[in-house]
């Protein structure tokens, strides 16, 4: 008995090294589709000569419109929606193929992810998270988000969980994680400007010191050993960076003009 298809769908700029590890767990899968957003790399040869569906857009539009652009140019049943630095592992795989052989109606599924930070898995800090990332292609996508994308969830729809990581990747230095927490707060702070909101450096101060208890003492980051101290400091670093972007915006004479 044939089993339903499916498309897998990565955004990609500049990755060139760790690419290649993503494509390699997808050799499974009926299509992948590539939307670059100007790669200066081999991120493009690399990902033509595994034979995926490579379109550029190098208008960045937000990683919620590029996730709807990638999934436009599917043609599959299925859609796993995967990033570049991601890994599907062999368990995640035999459990997607399960599921295709007989596929449940309306379902968005659930995908455990681990990430891969500073030289070990987290298994806790709120970093072994749960998130949608394999759903029926007519059924939904994702919504408009400049950063932190999410798949709608339509009414009618139900979830599962399946079983096996999702293997991630995240941050290949310190200097990666700065640059790419820089990126996310920007991103943030636009959102919030766009719609008139303003902040405080107290309130970036409150946050960011919740933040690193949240972390750290309720989702047991100290179990991580020093990573989990790490990134629960660095994650509430960022989280003060954010707001003190946006009221900087608001303080700053000269962006005002």
């Amino acid at each position: 008995m044939s089993r339903a298809t499916i498309s897998a769908i990565i955004i990609t700029k500049n990755e060139e090294k760790i690419l290649p590890e993503c494509l390699a767990s997808l050799d499974w899968v009926d299509e992948i589709i590539v939307v670059d957003s100007g790669s200066t790399d081999r991120t493009v040869e690399i990902a033509e000569n595994v034979g995926a569906k490579v379109h550029v857009n190098d208008e960045w539009p937000g990683f919620g419109k590029q996730k709807q652009l990638a999934q436009s140019y599917a043609t599959q049943d299925w859609i796993l929606a995967i990033d570049a630095d991601e890994v599907v592992s062999e368990e995640l795989k035999q459990s997607i193929l399960r599921e295709l052989e007989s596929p449940k109606d309306n379902t968005l599924f659930i995908l455990r992810r681990k990430t891969w930070v500073f030289g070990r898995f987290l298994n806790h800090s709120g970093w072994y998270d749960k998130i949608v990332r394999f759903y029926p292609r007519t059924l939904t996508g994702y919504n408009d988000a400049l950063v932190h994308e999410k798949i709608i969830e339509p009414a009618n729809g139900k979830k599962d969980t399946l079983q096996g990581d999702l293997l991630h990747y995240s941050y290949k230095d310190l200097n990666n994680y700065l640059v790419k927490s820089a990126g996310y707060a920007k991103a943030w702070a636009d959102t919030r400007e766009q719609k008139g909101k303003k902040t405080s450096i107290s309130q970036g101060m409150i946050h960011a010191i919740s933040c690193f208890l949240k972390m750290y003492v309720l989702k047991r980051g100290f179990l991580d050993g020093k990573q989990g101290f790490l990134i629960a400091v660095l994650s509430a670093h960022s989280t003060f960076v954010k707001y003190a972007d946006l009221w900087i915006r608001a303080n700053d004479e000269r962006h005002s003009k």
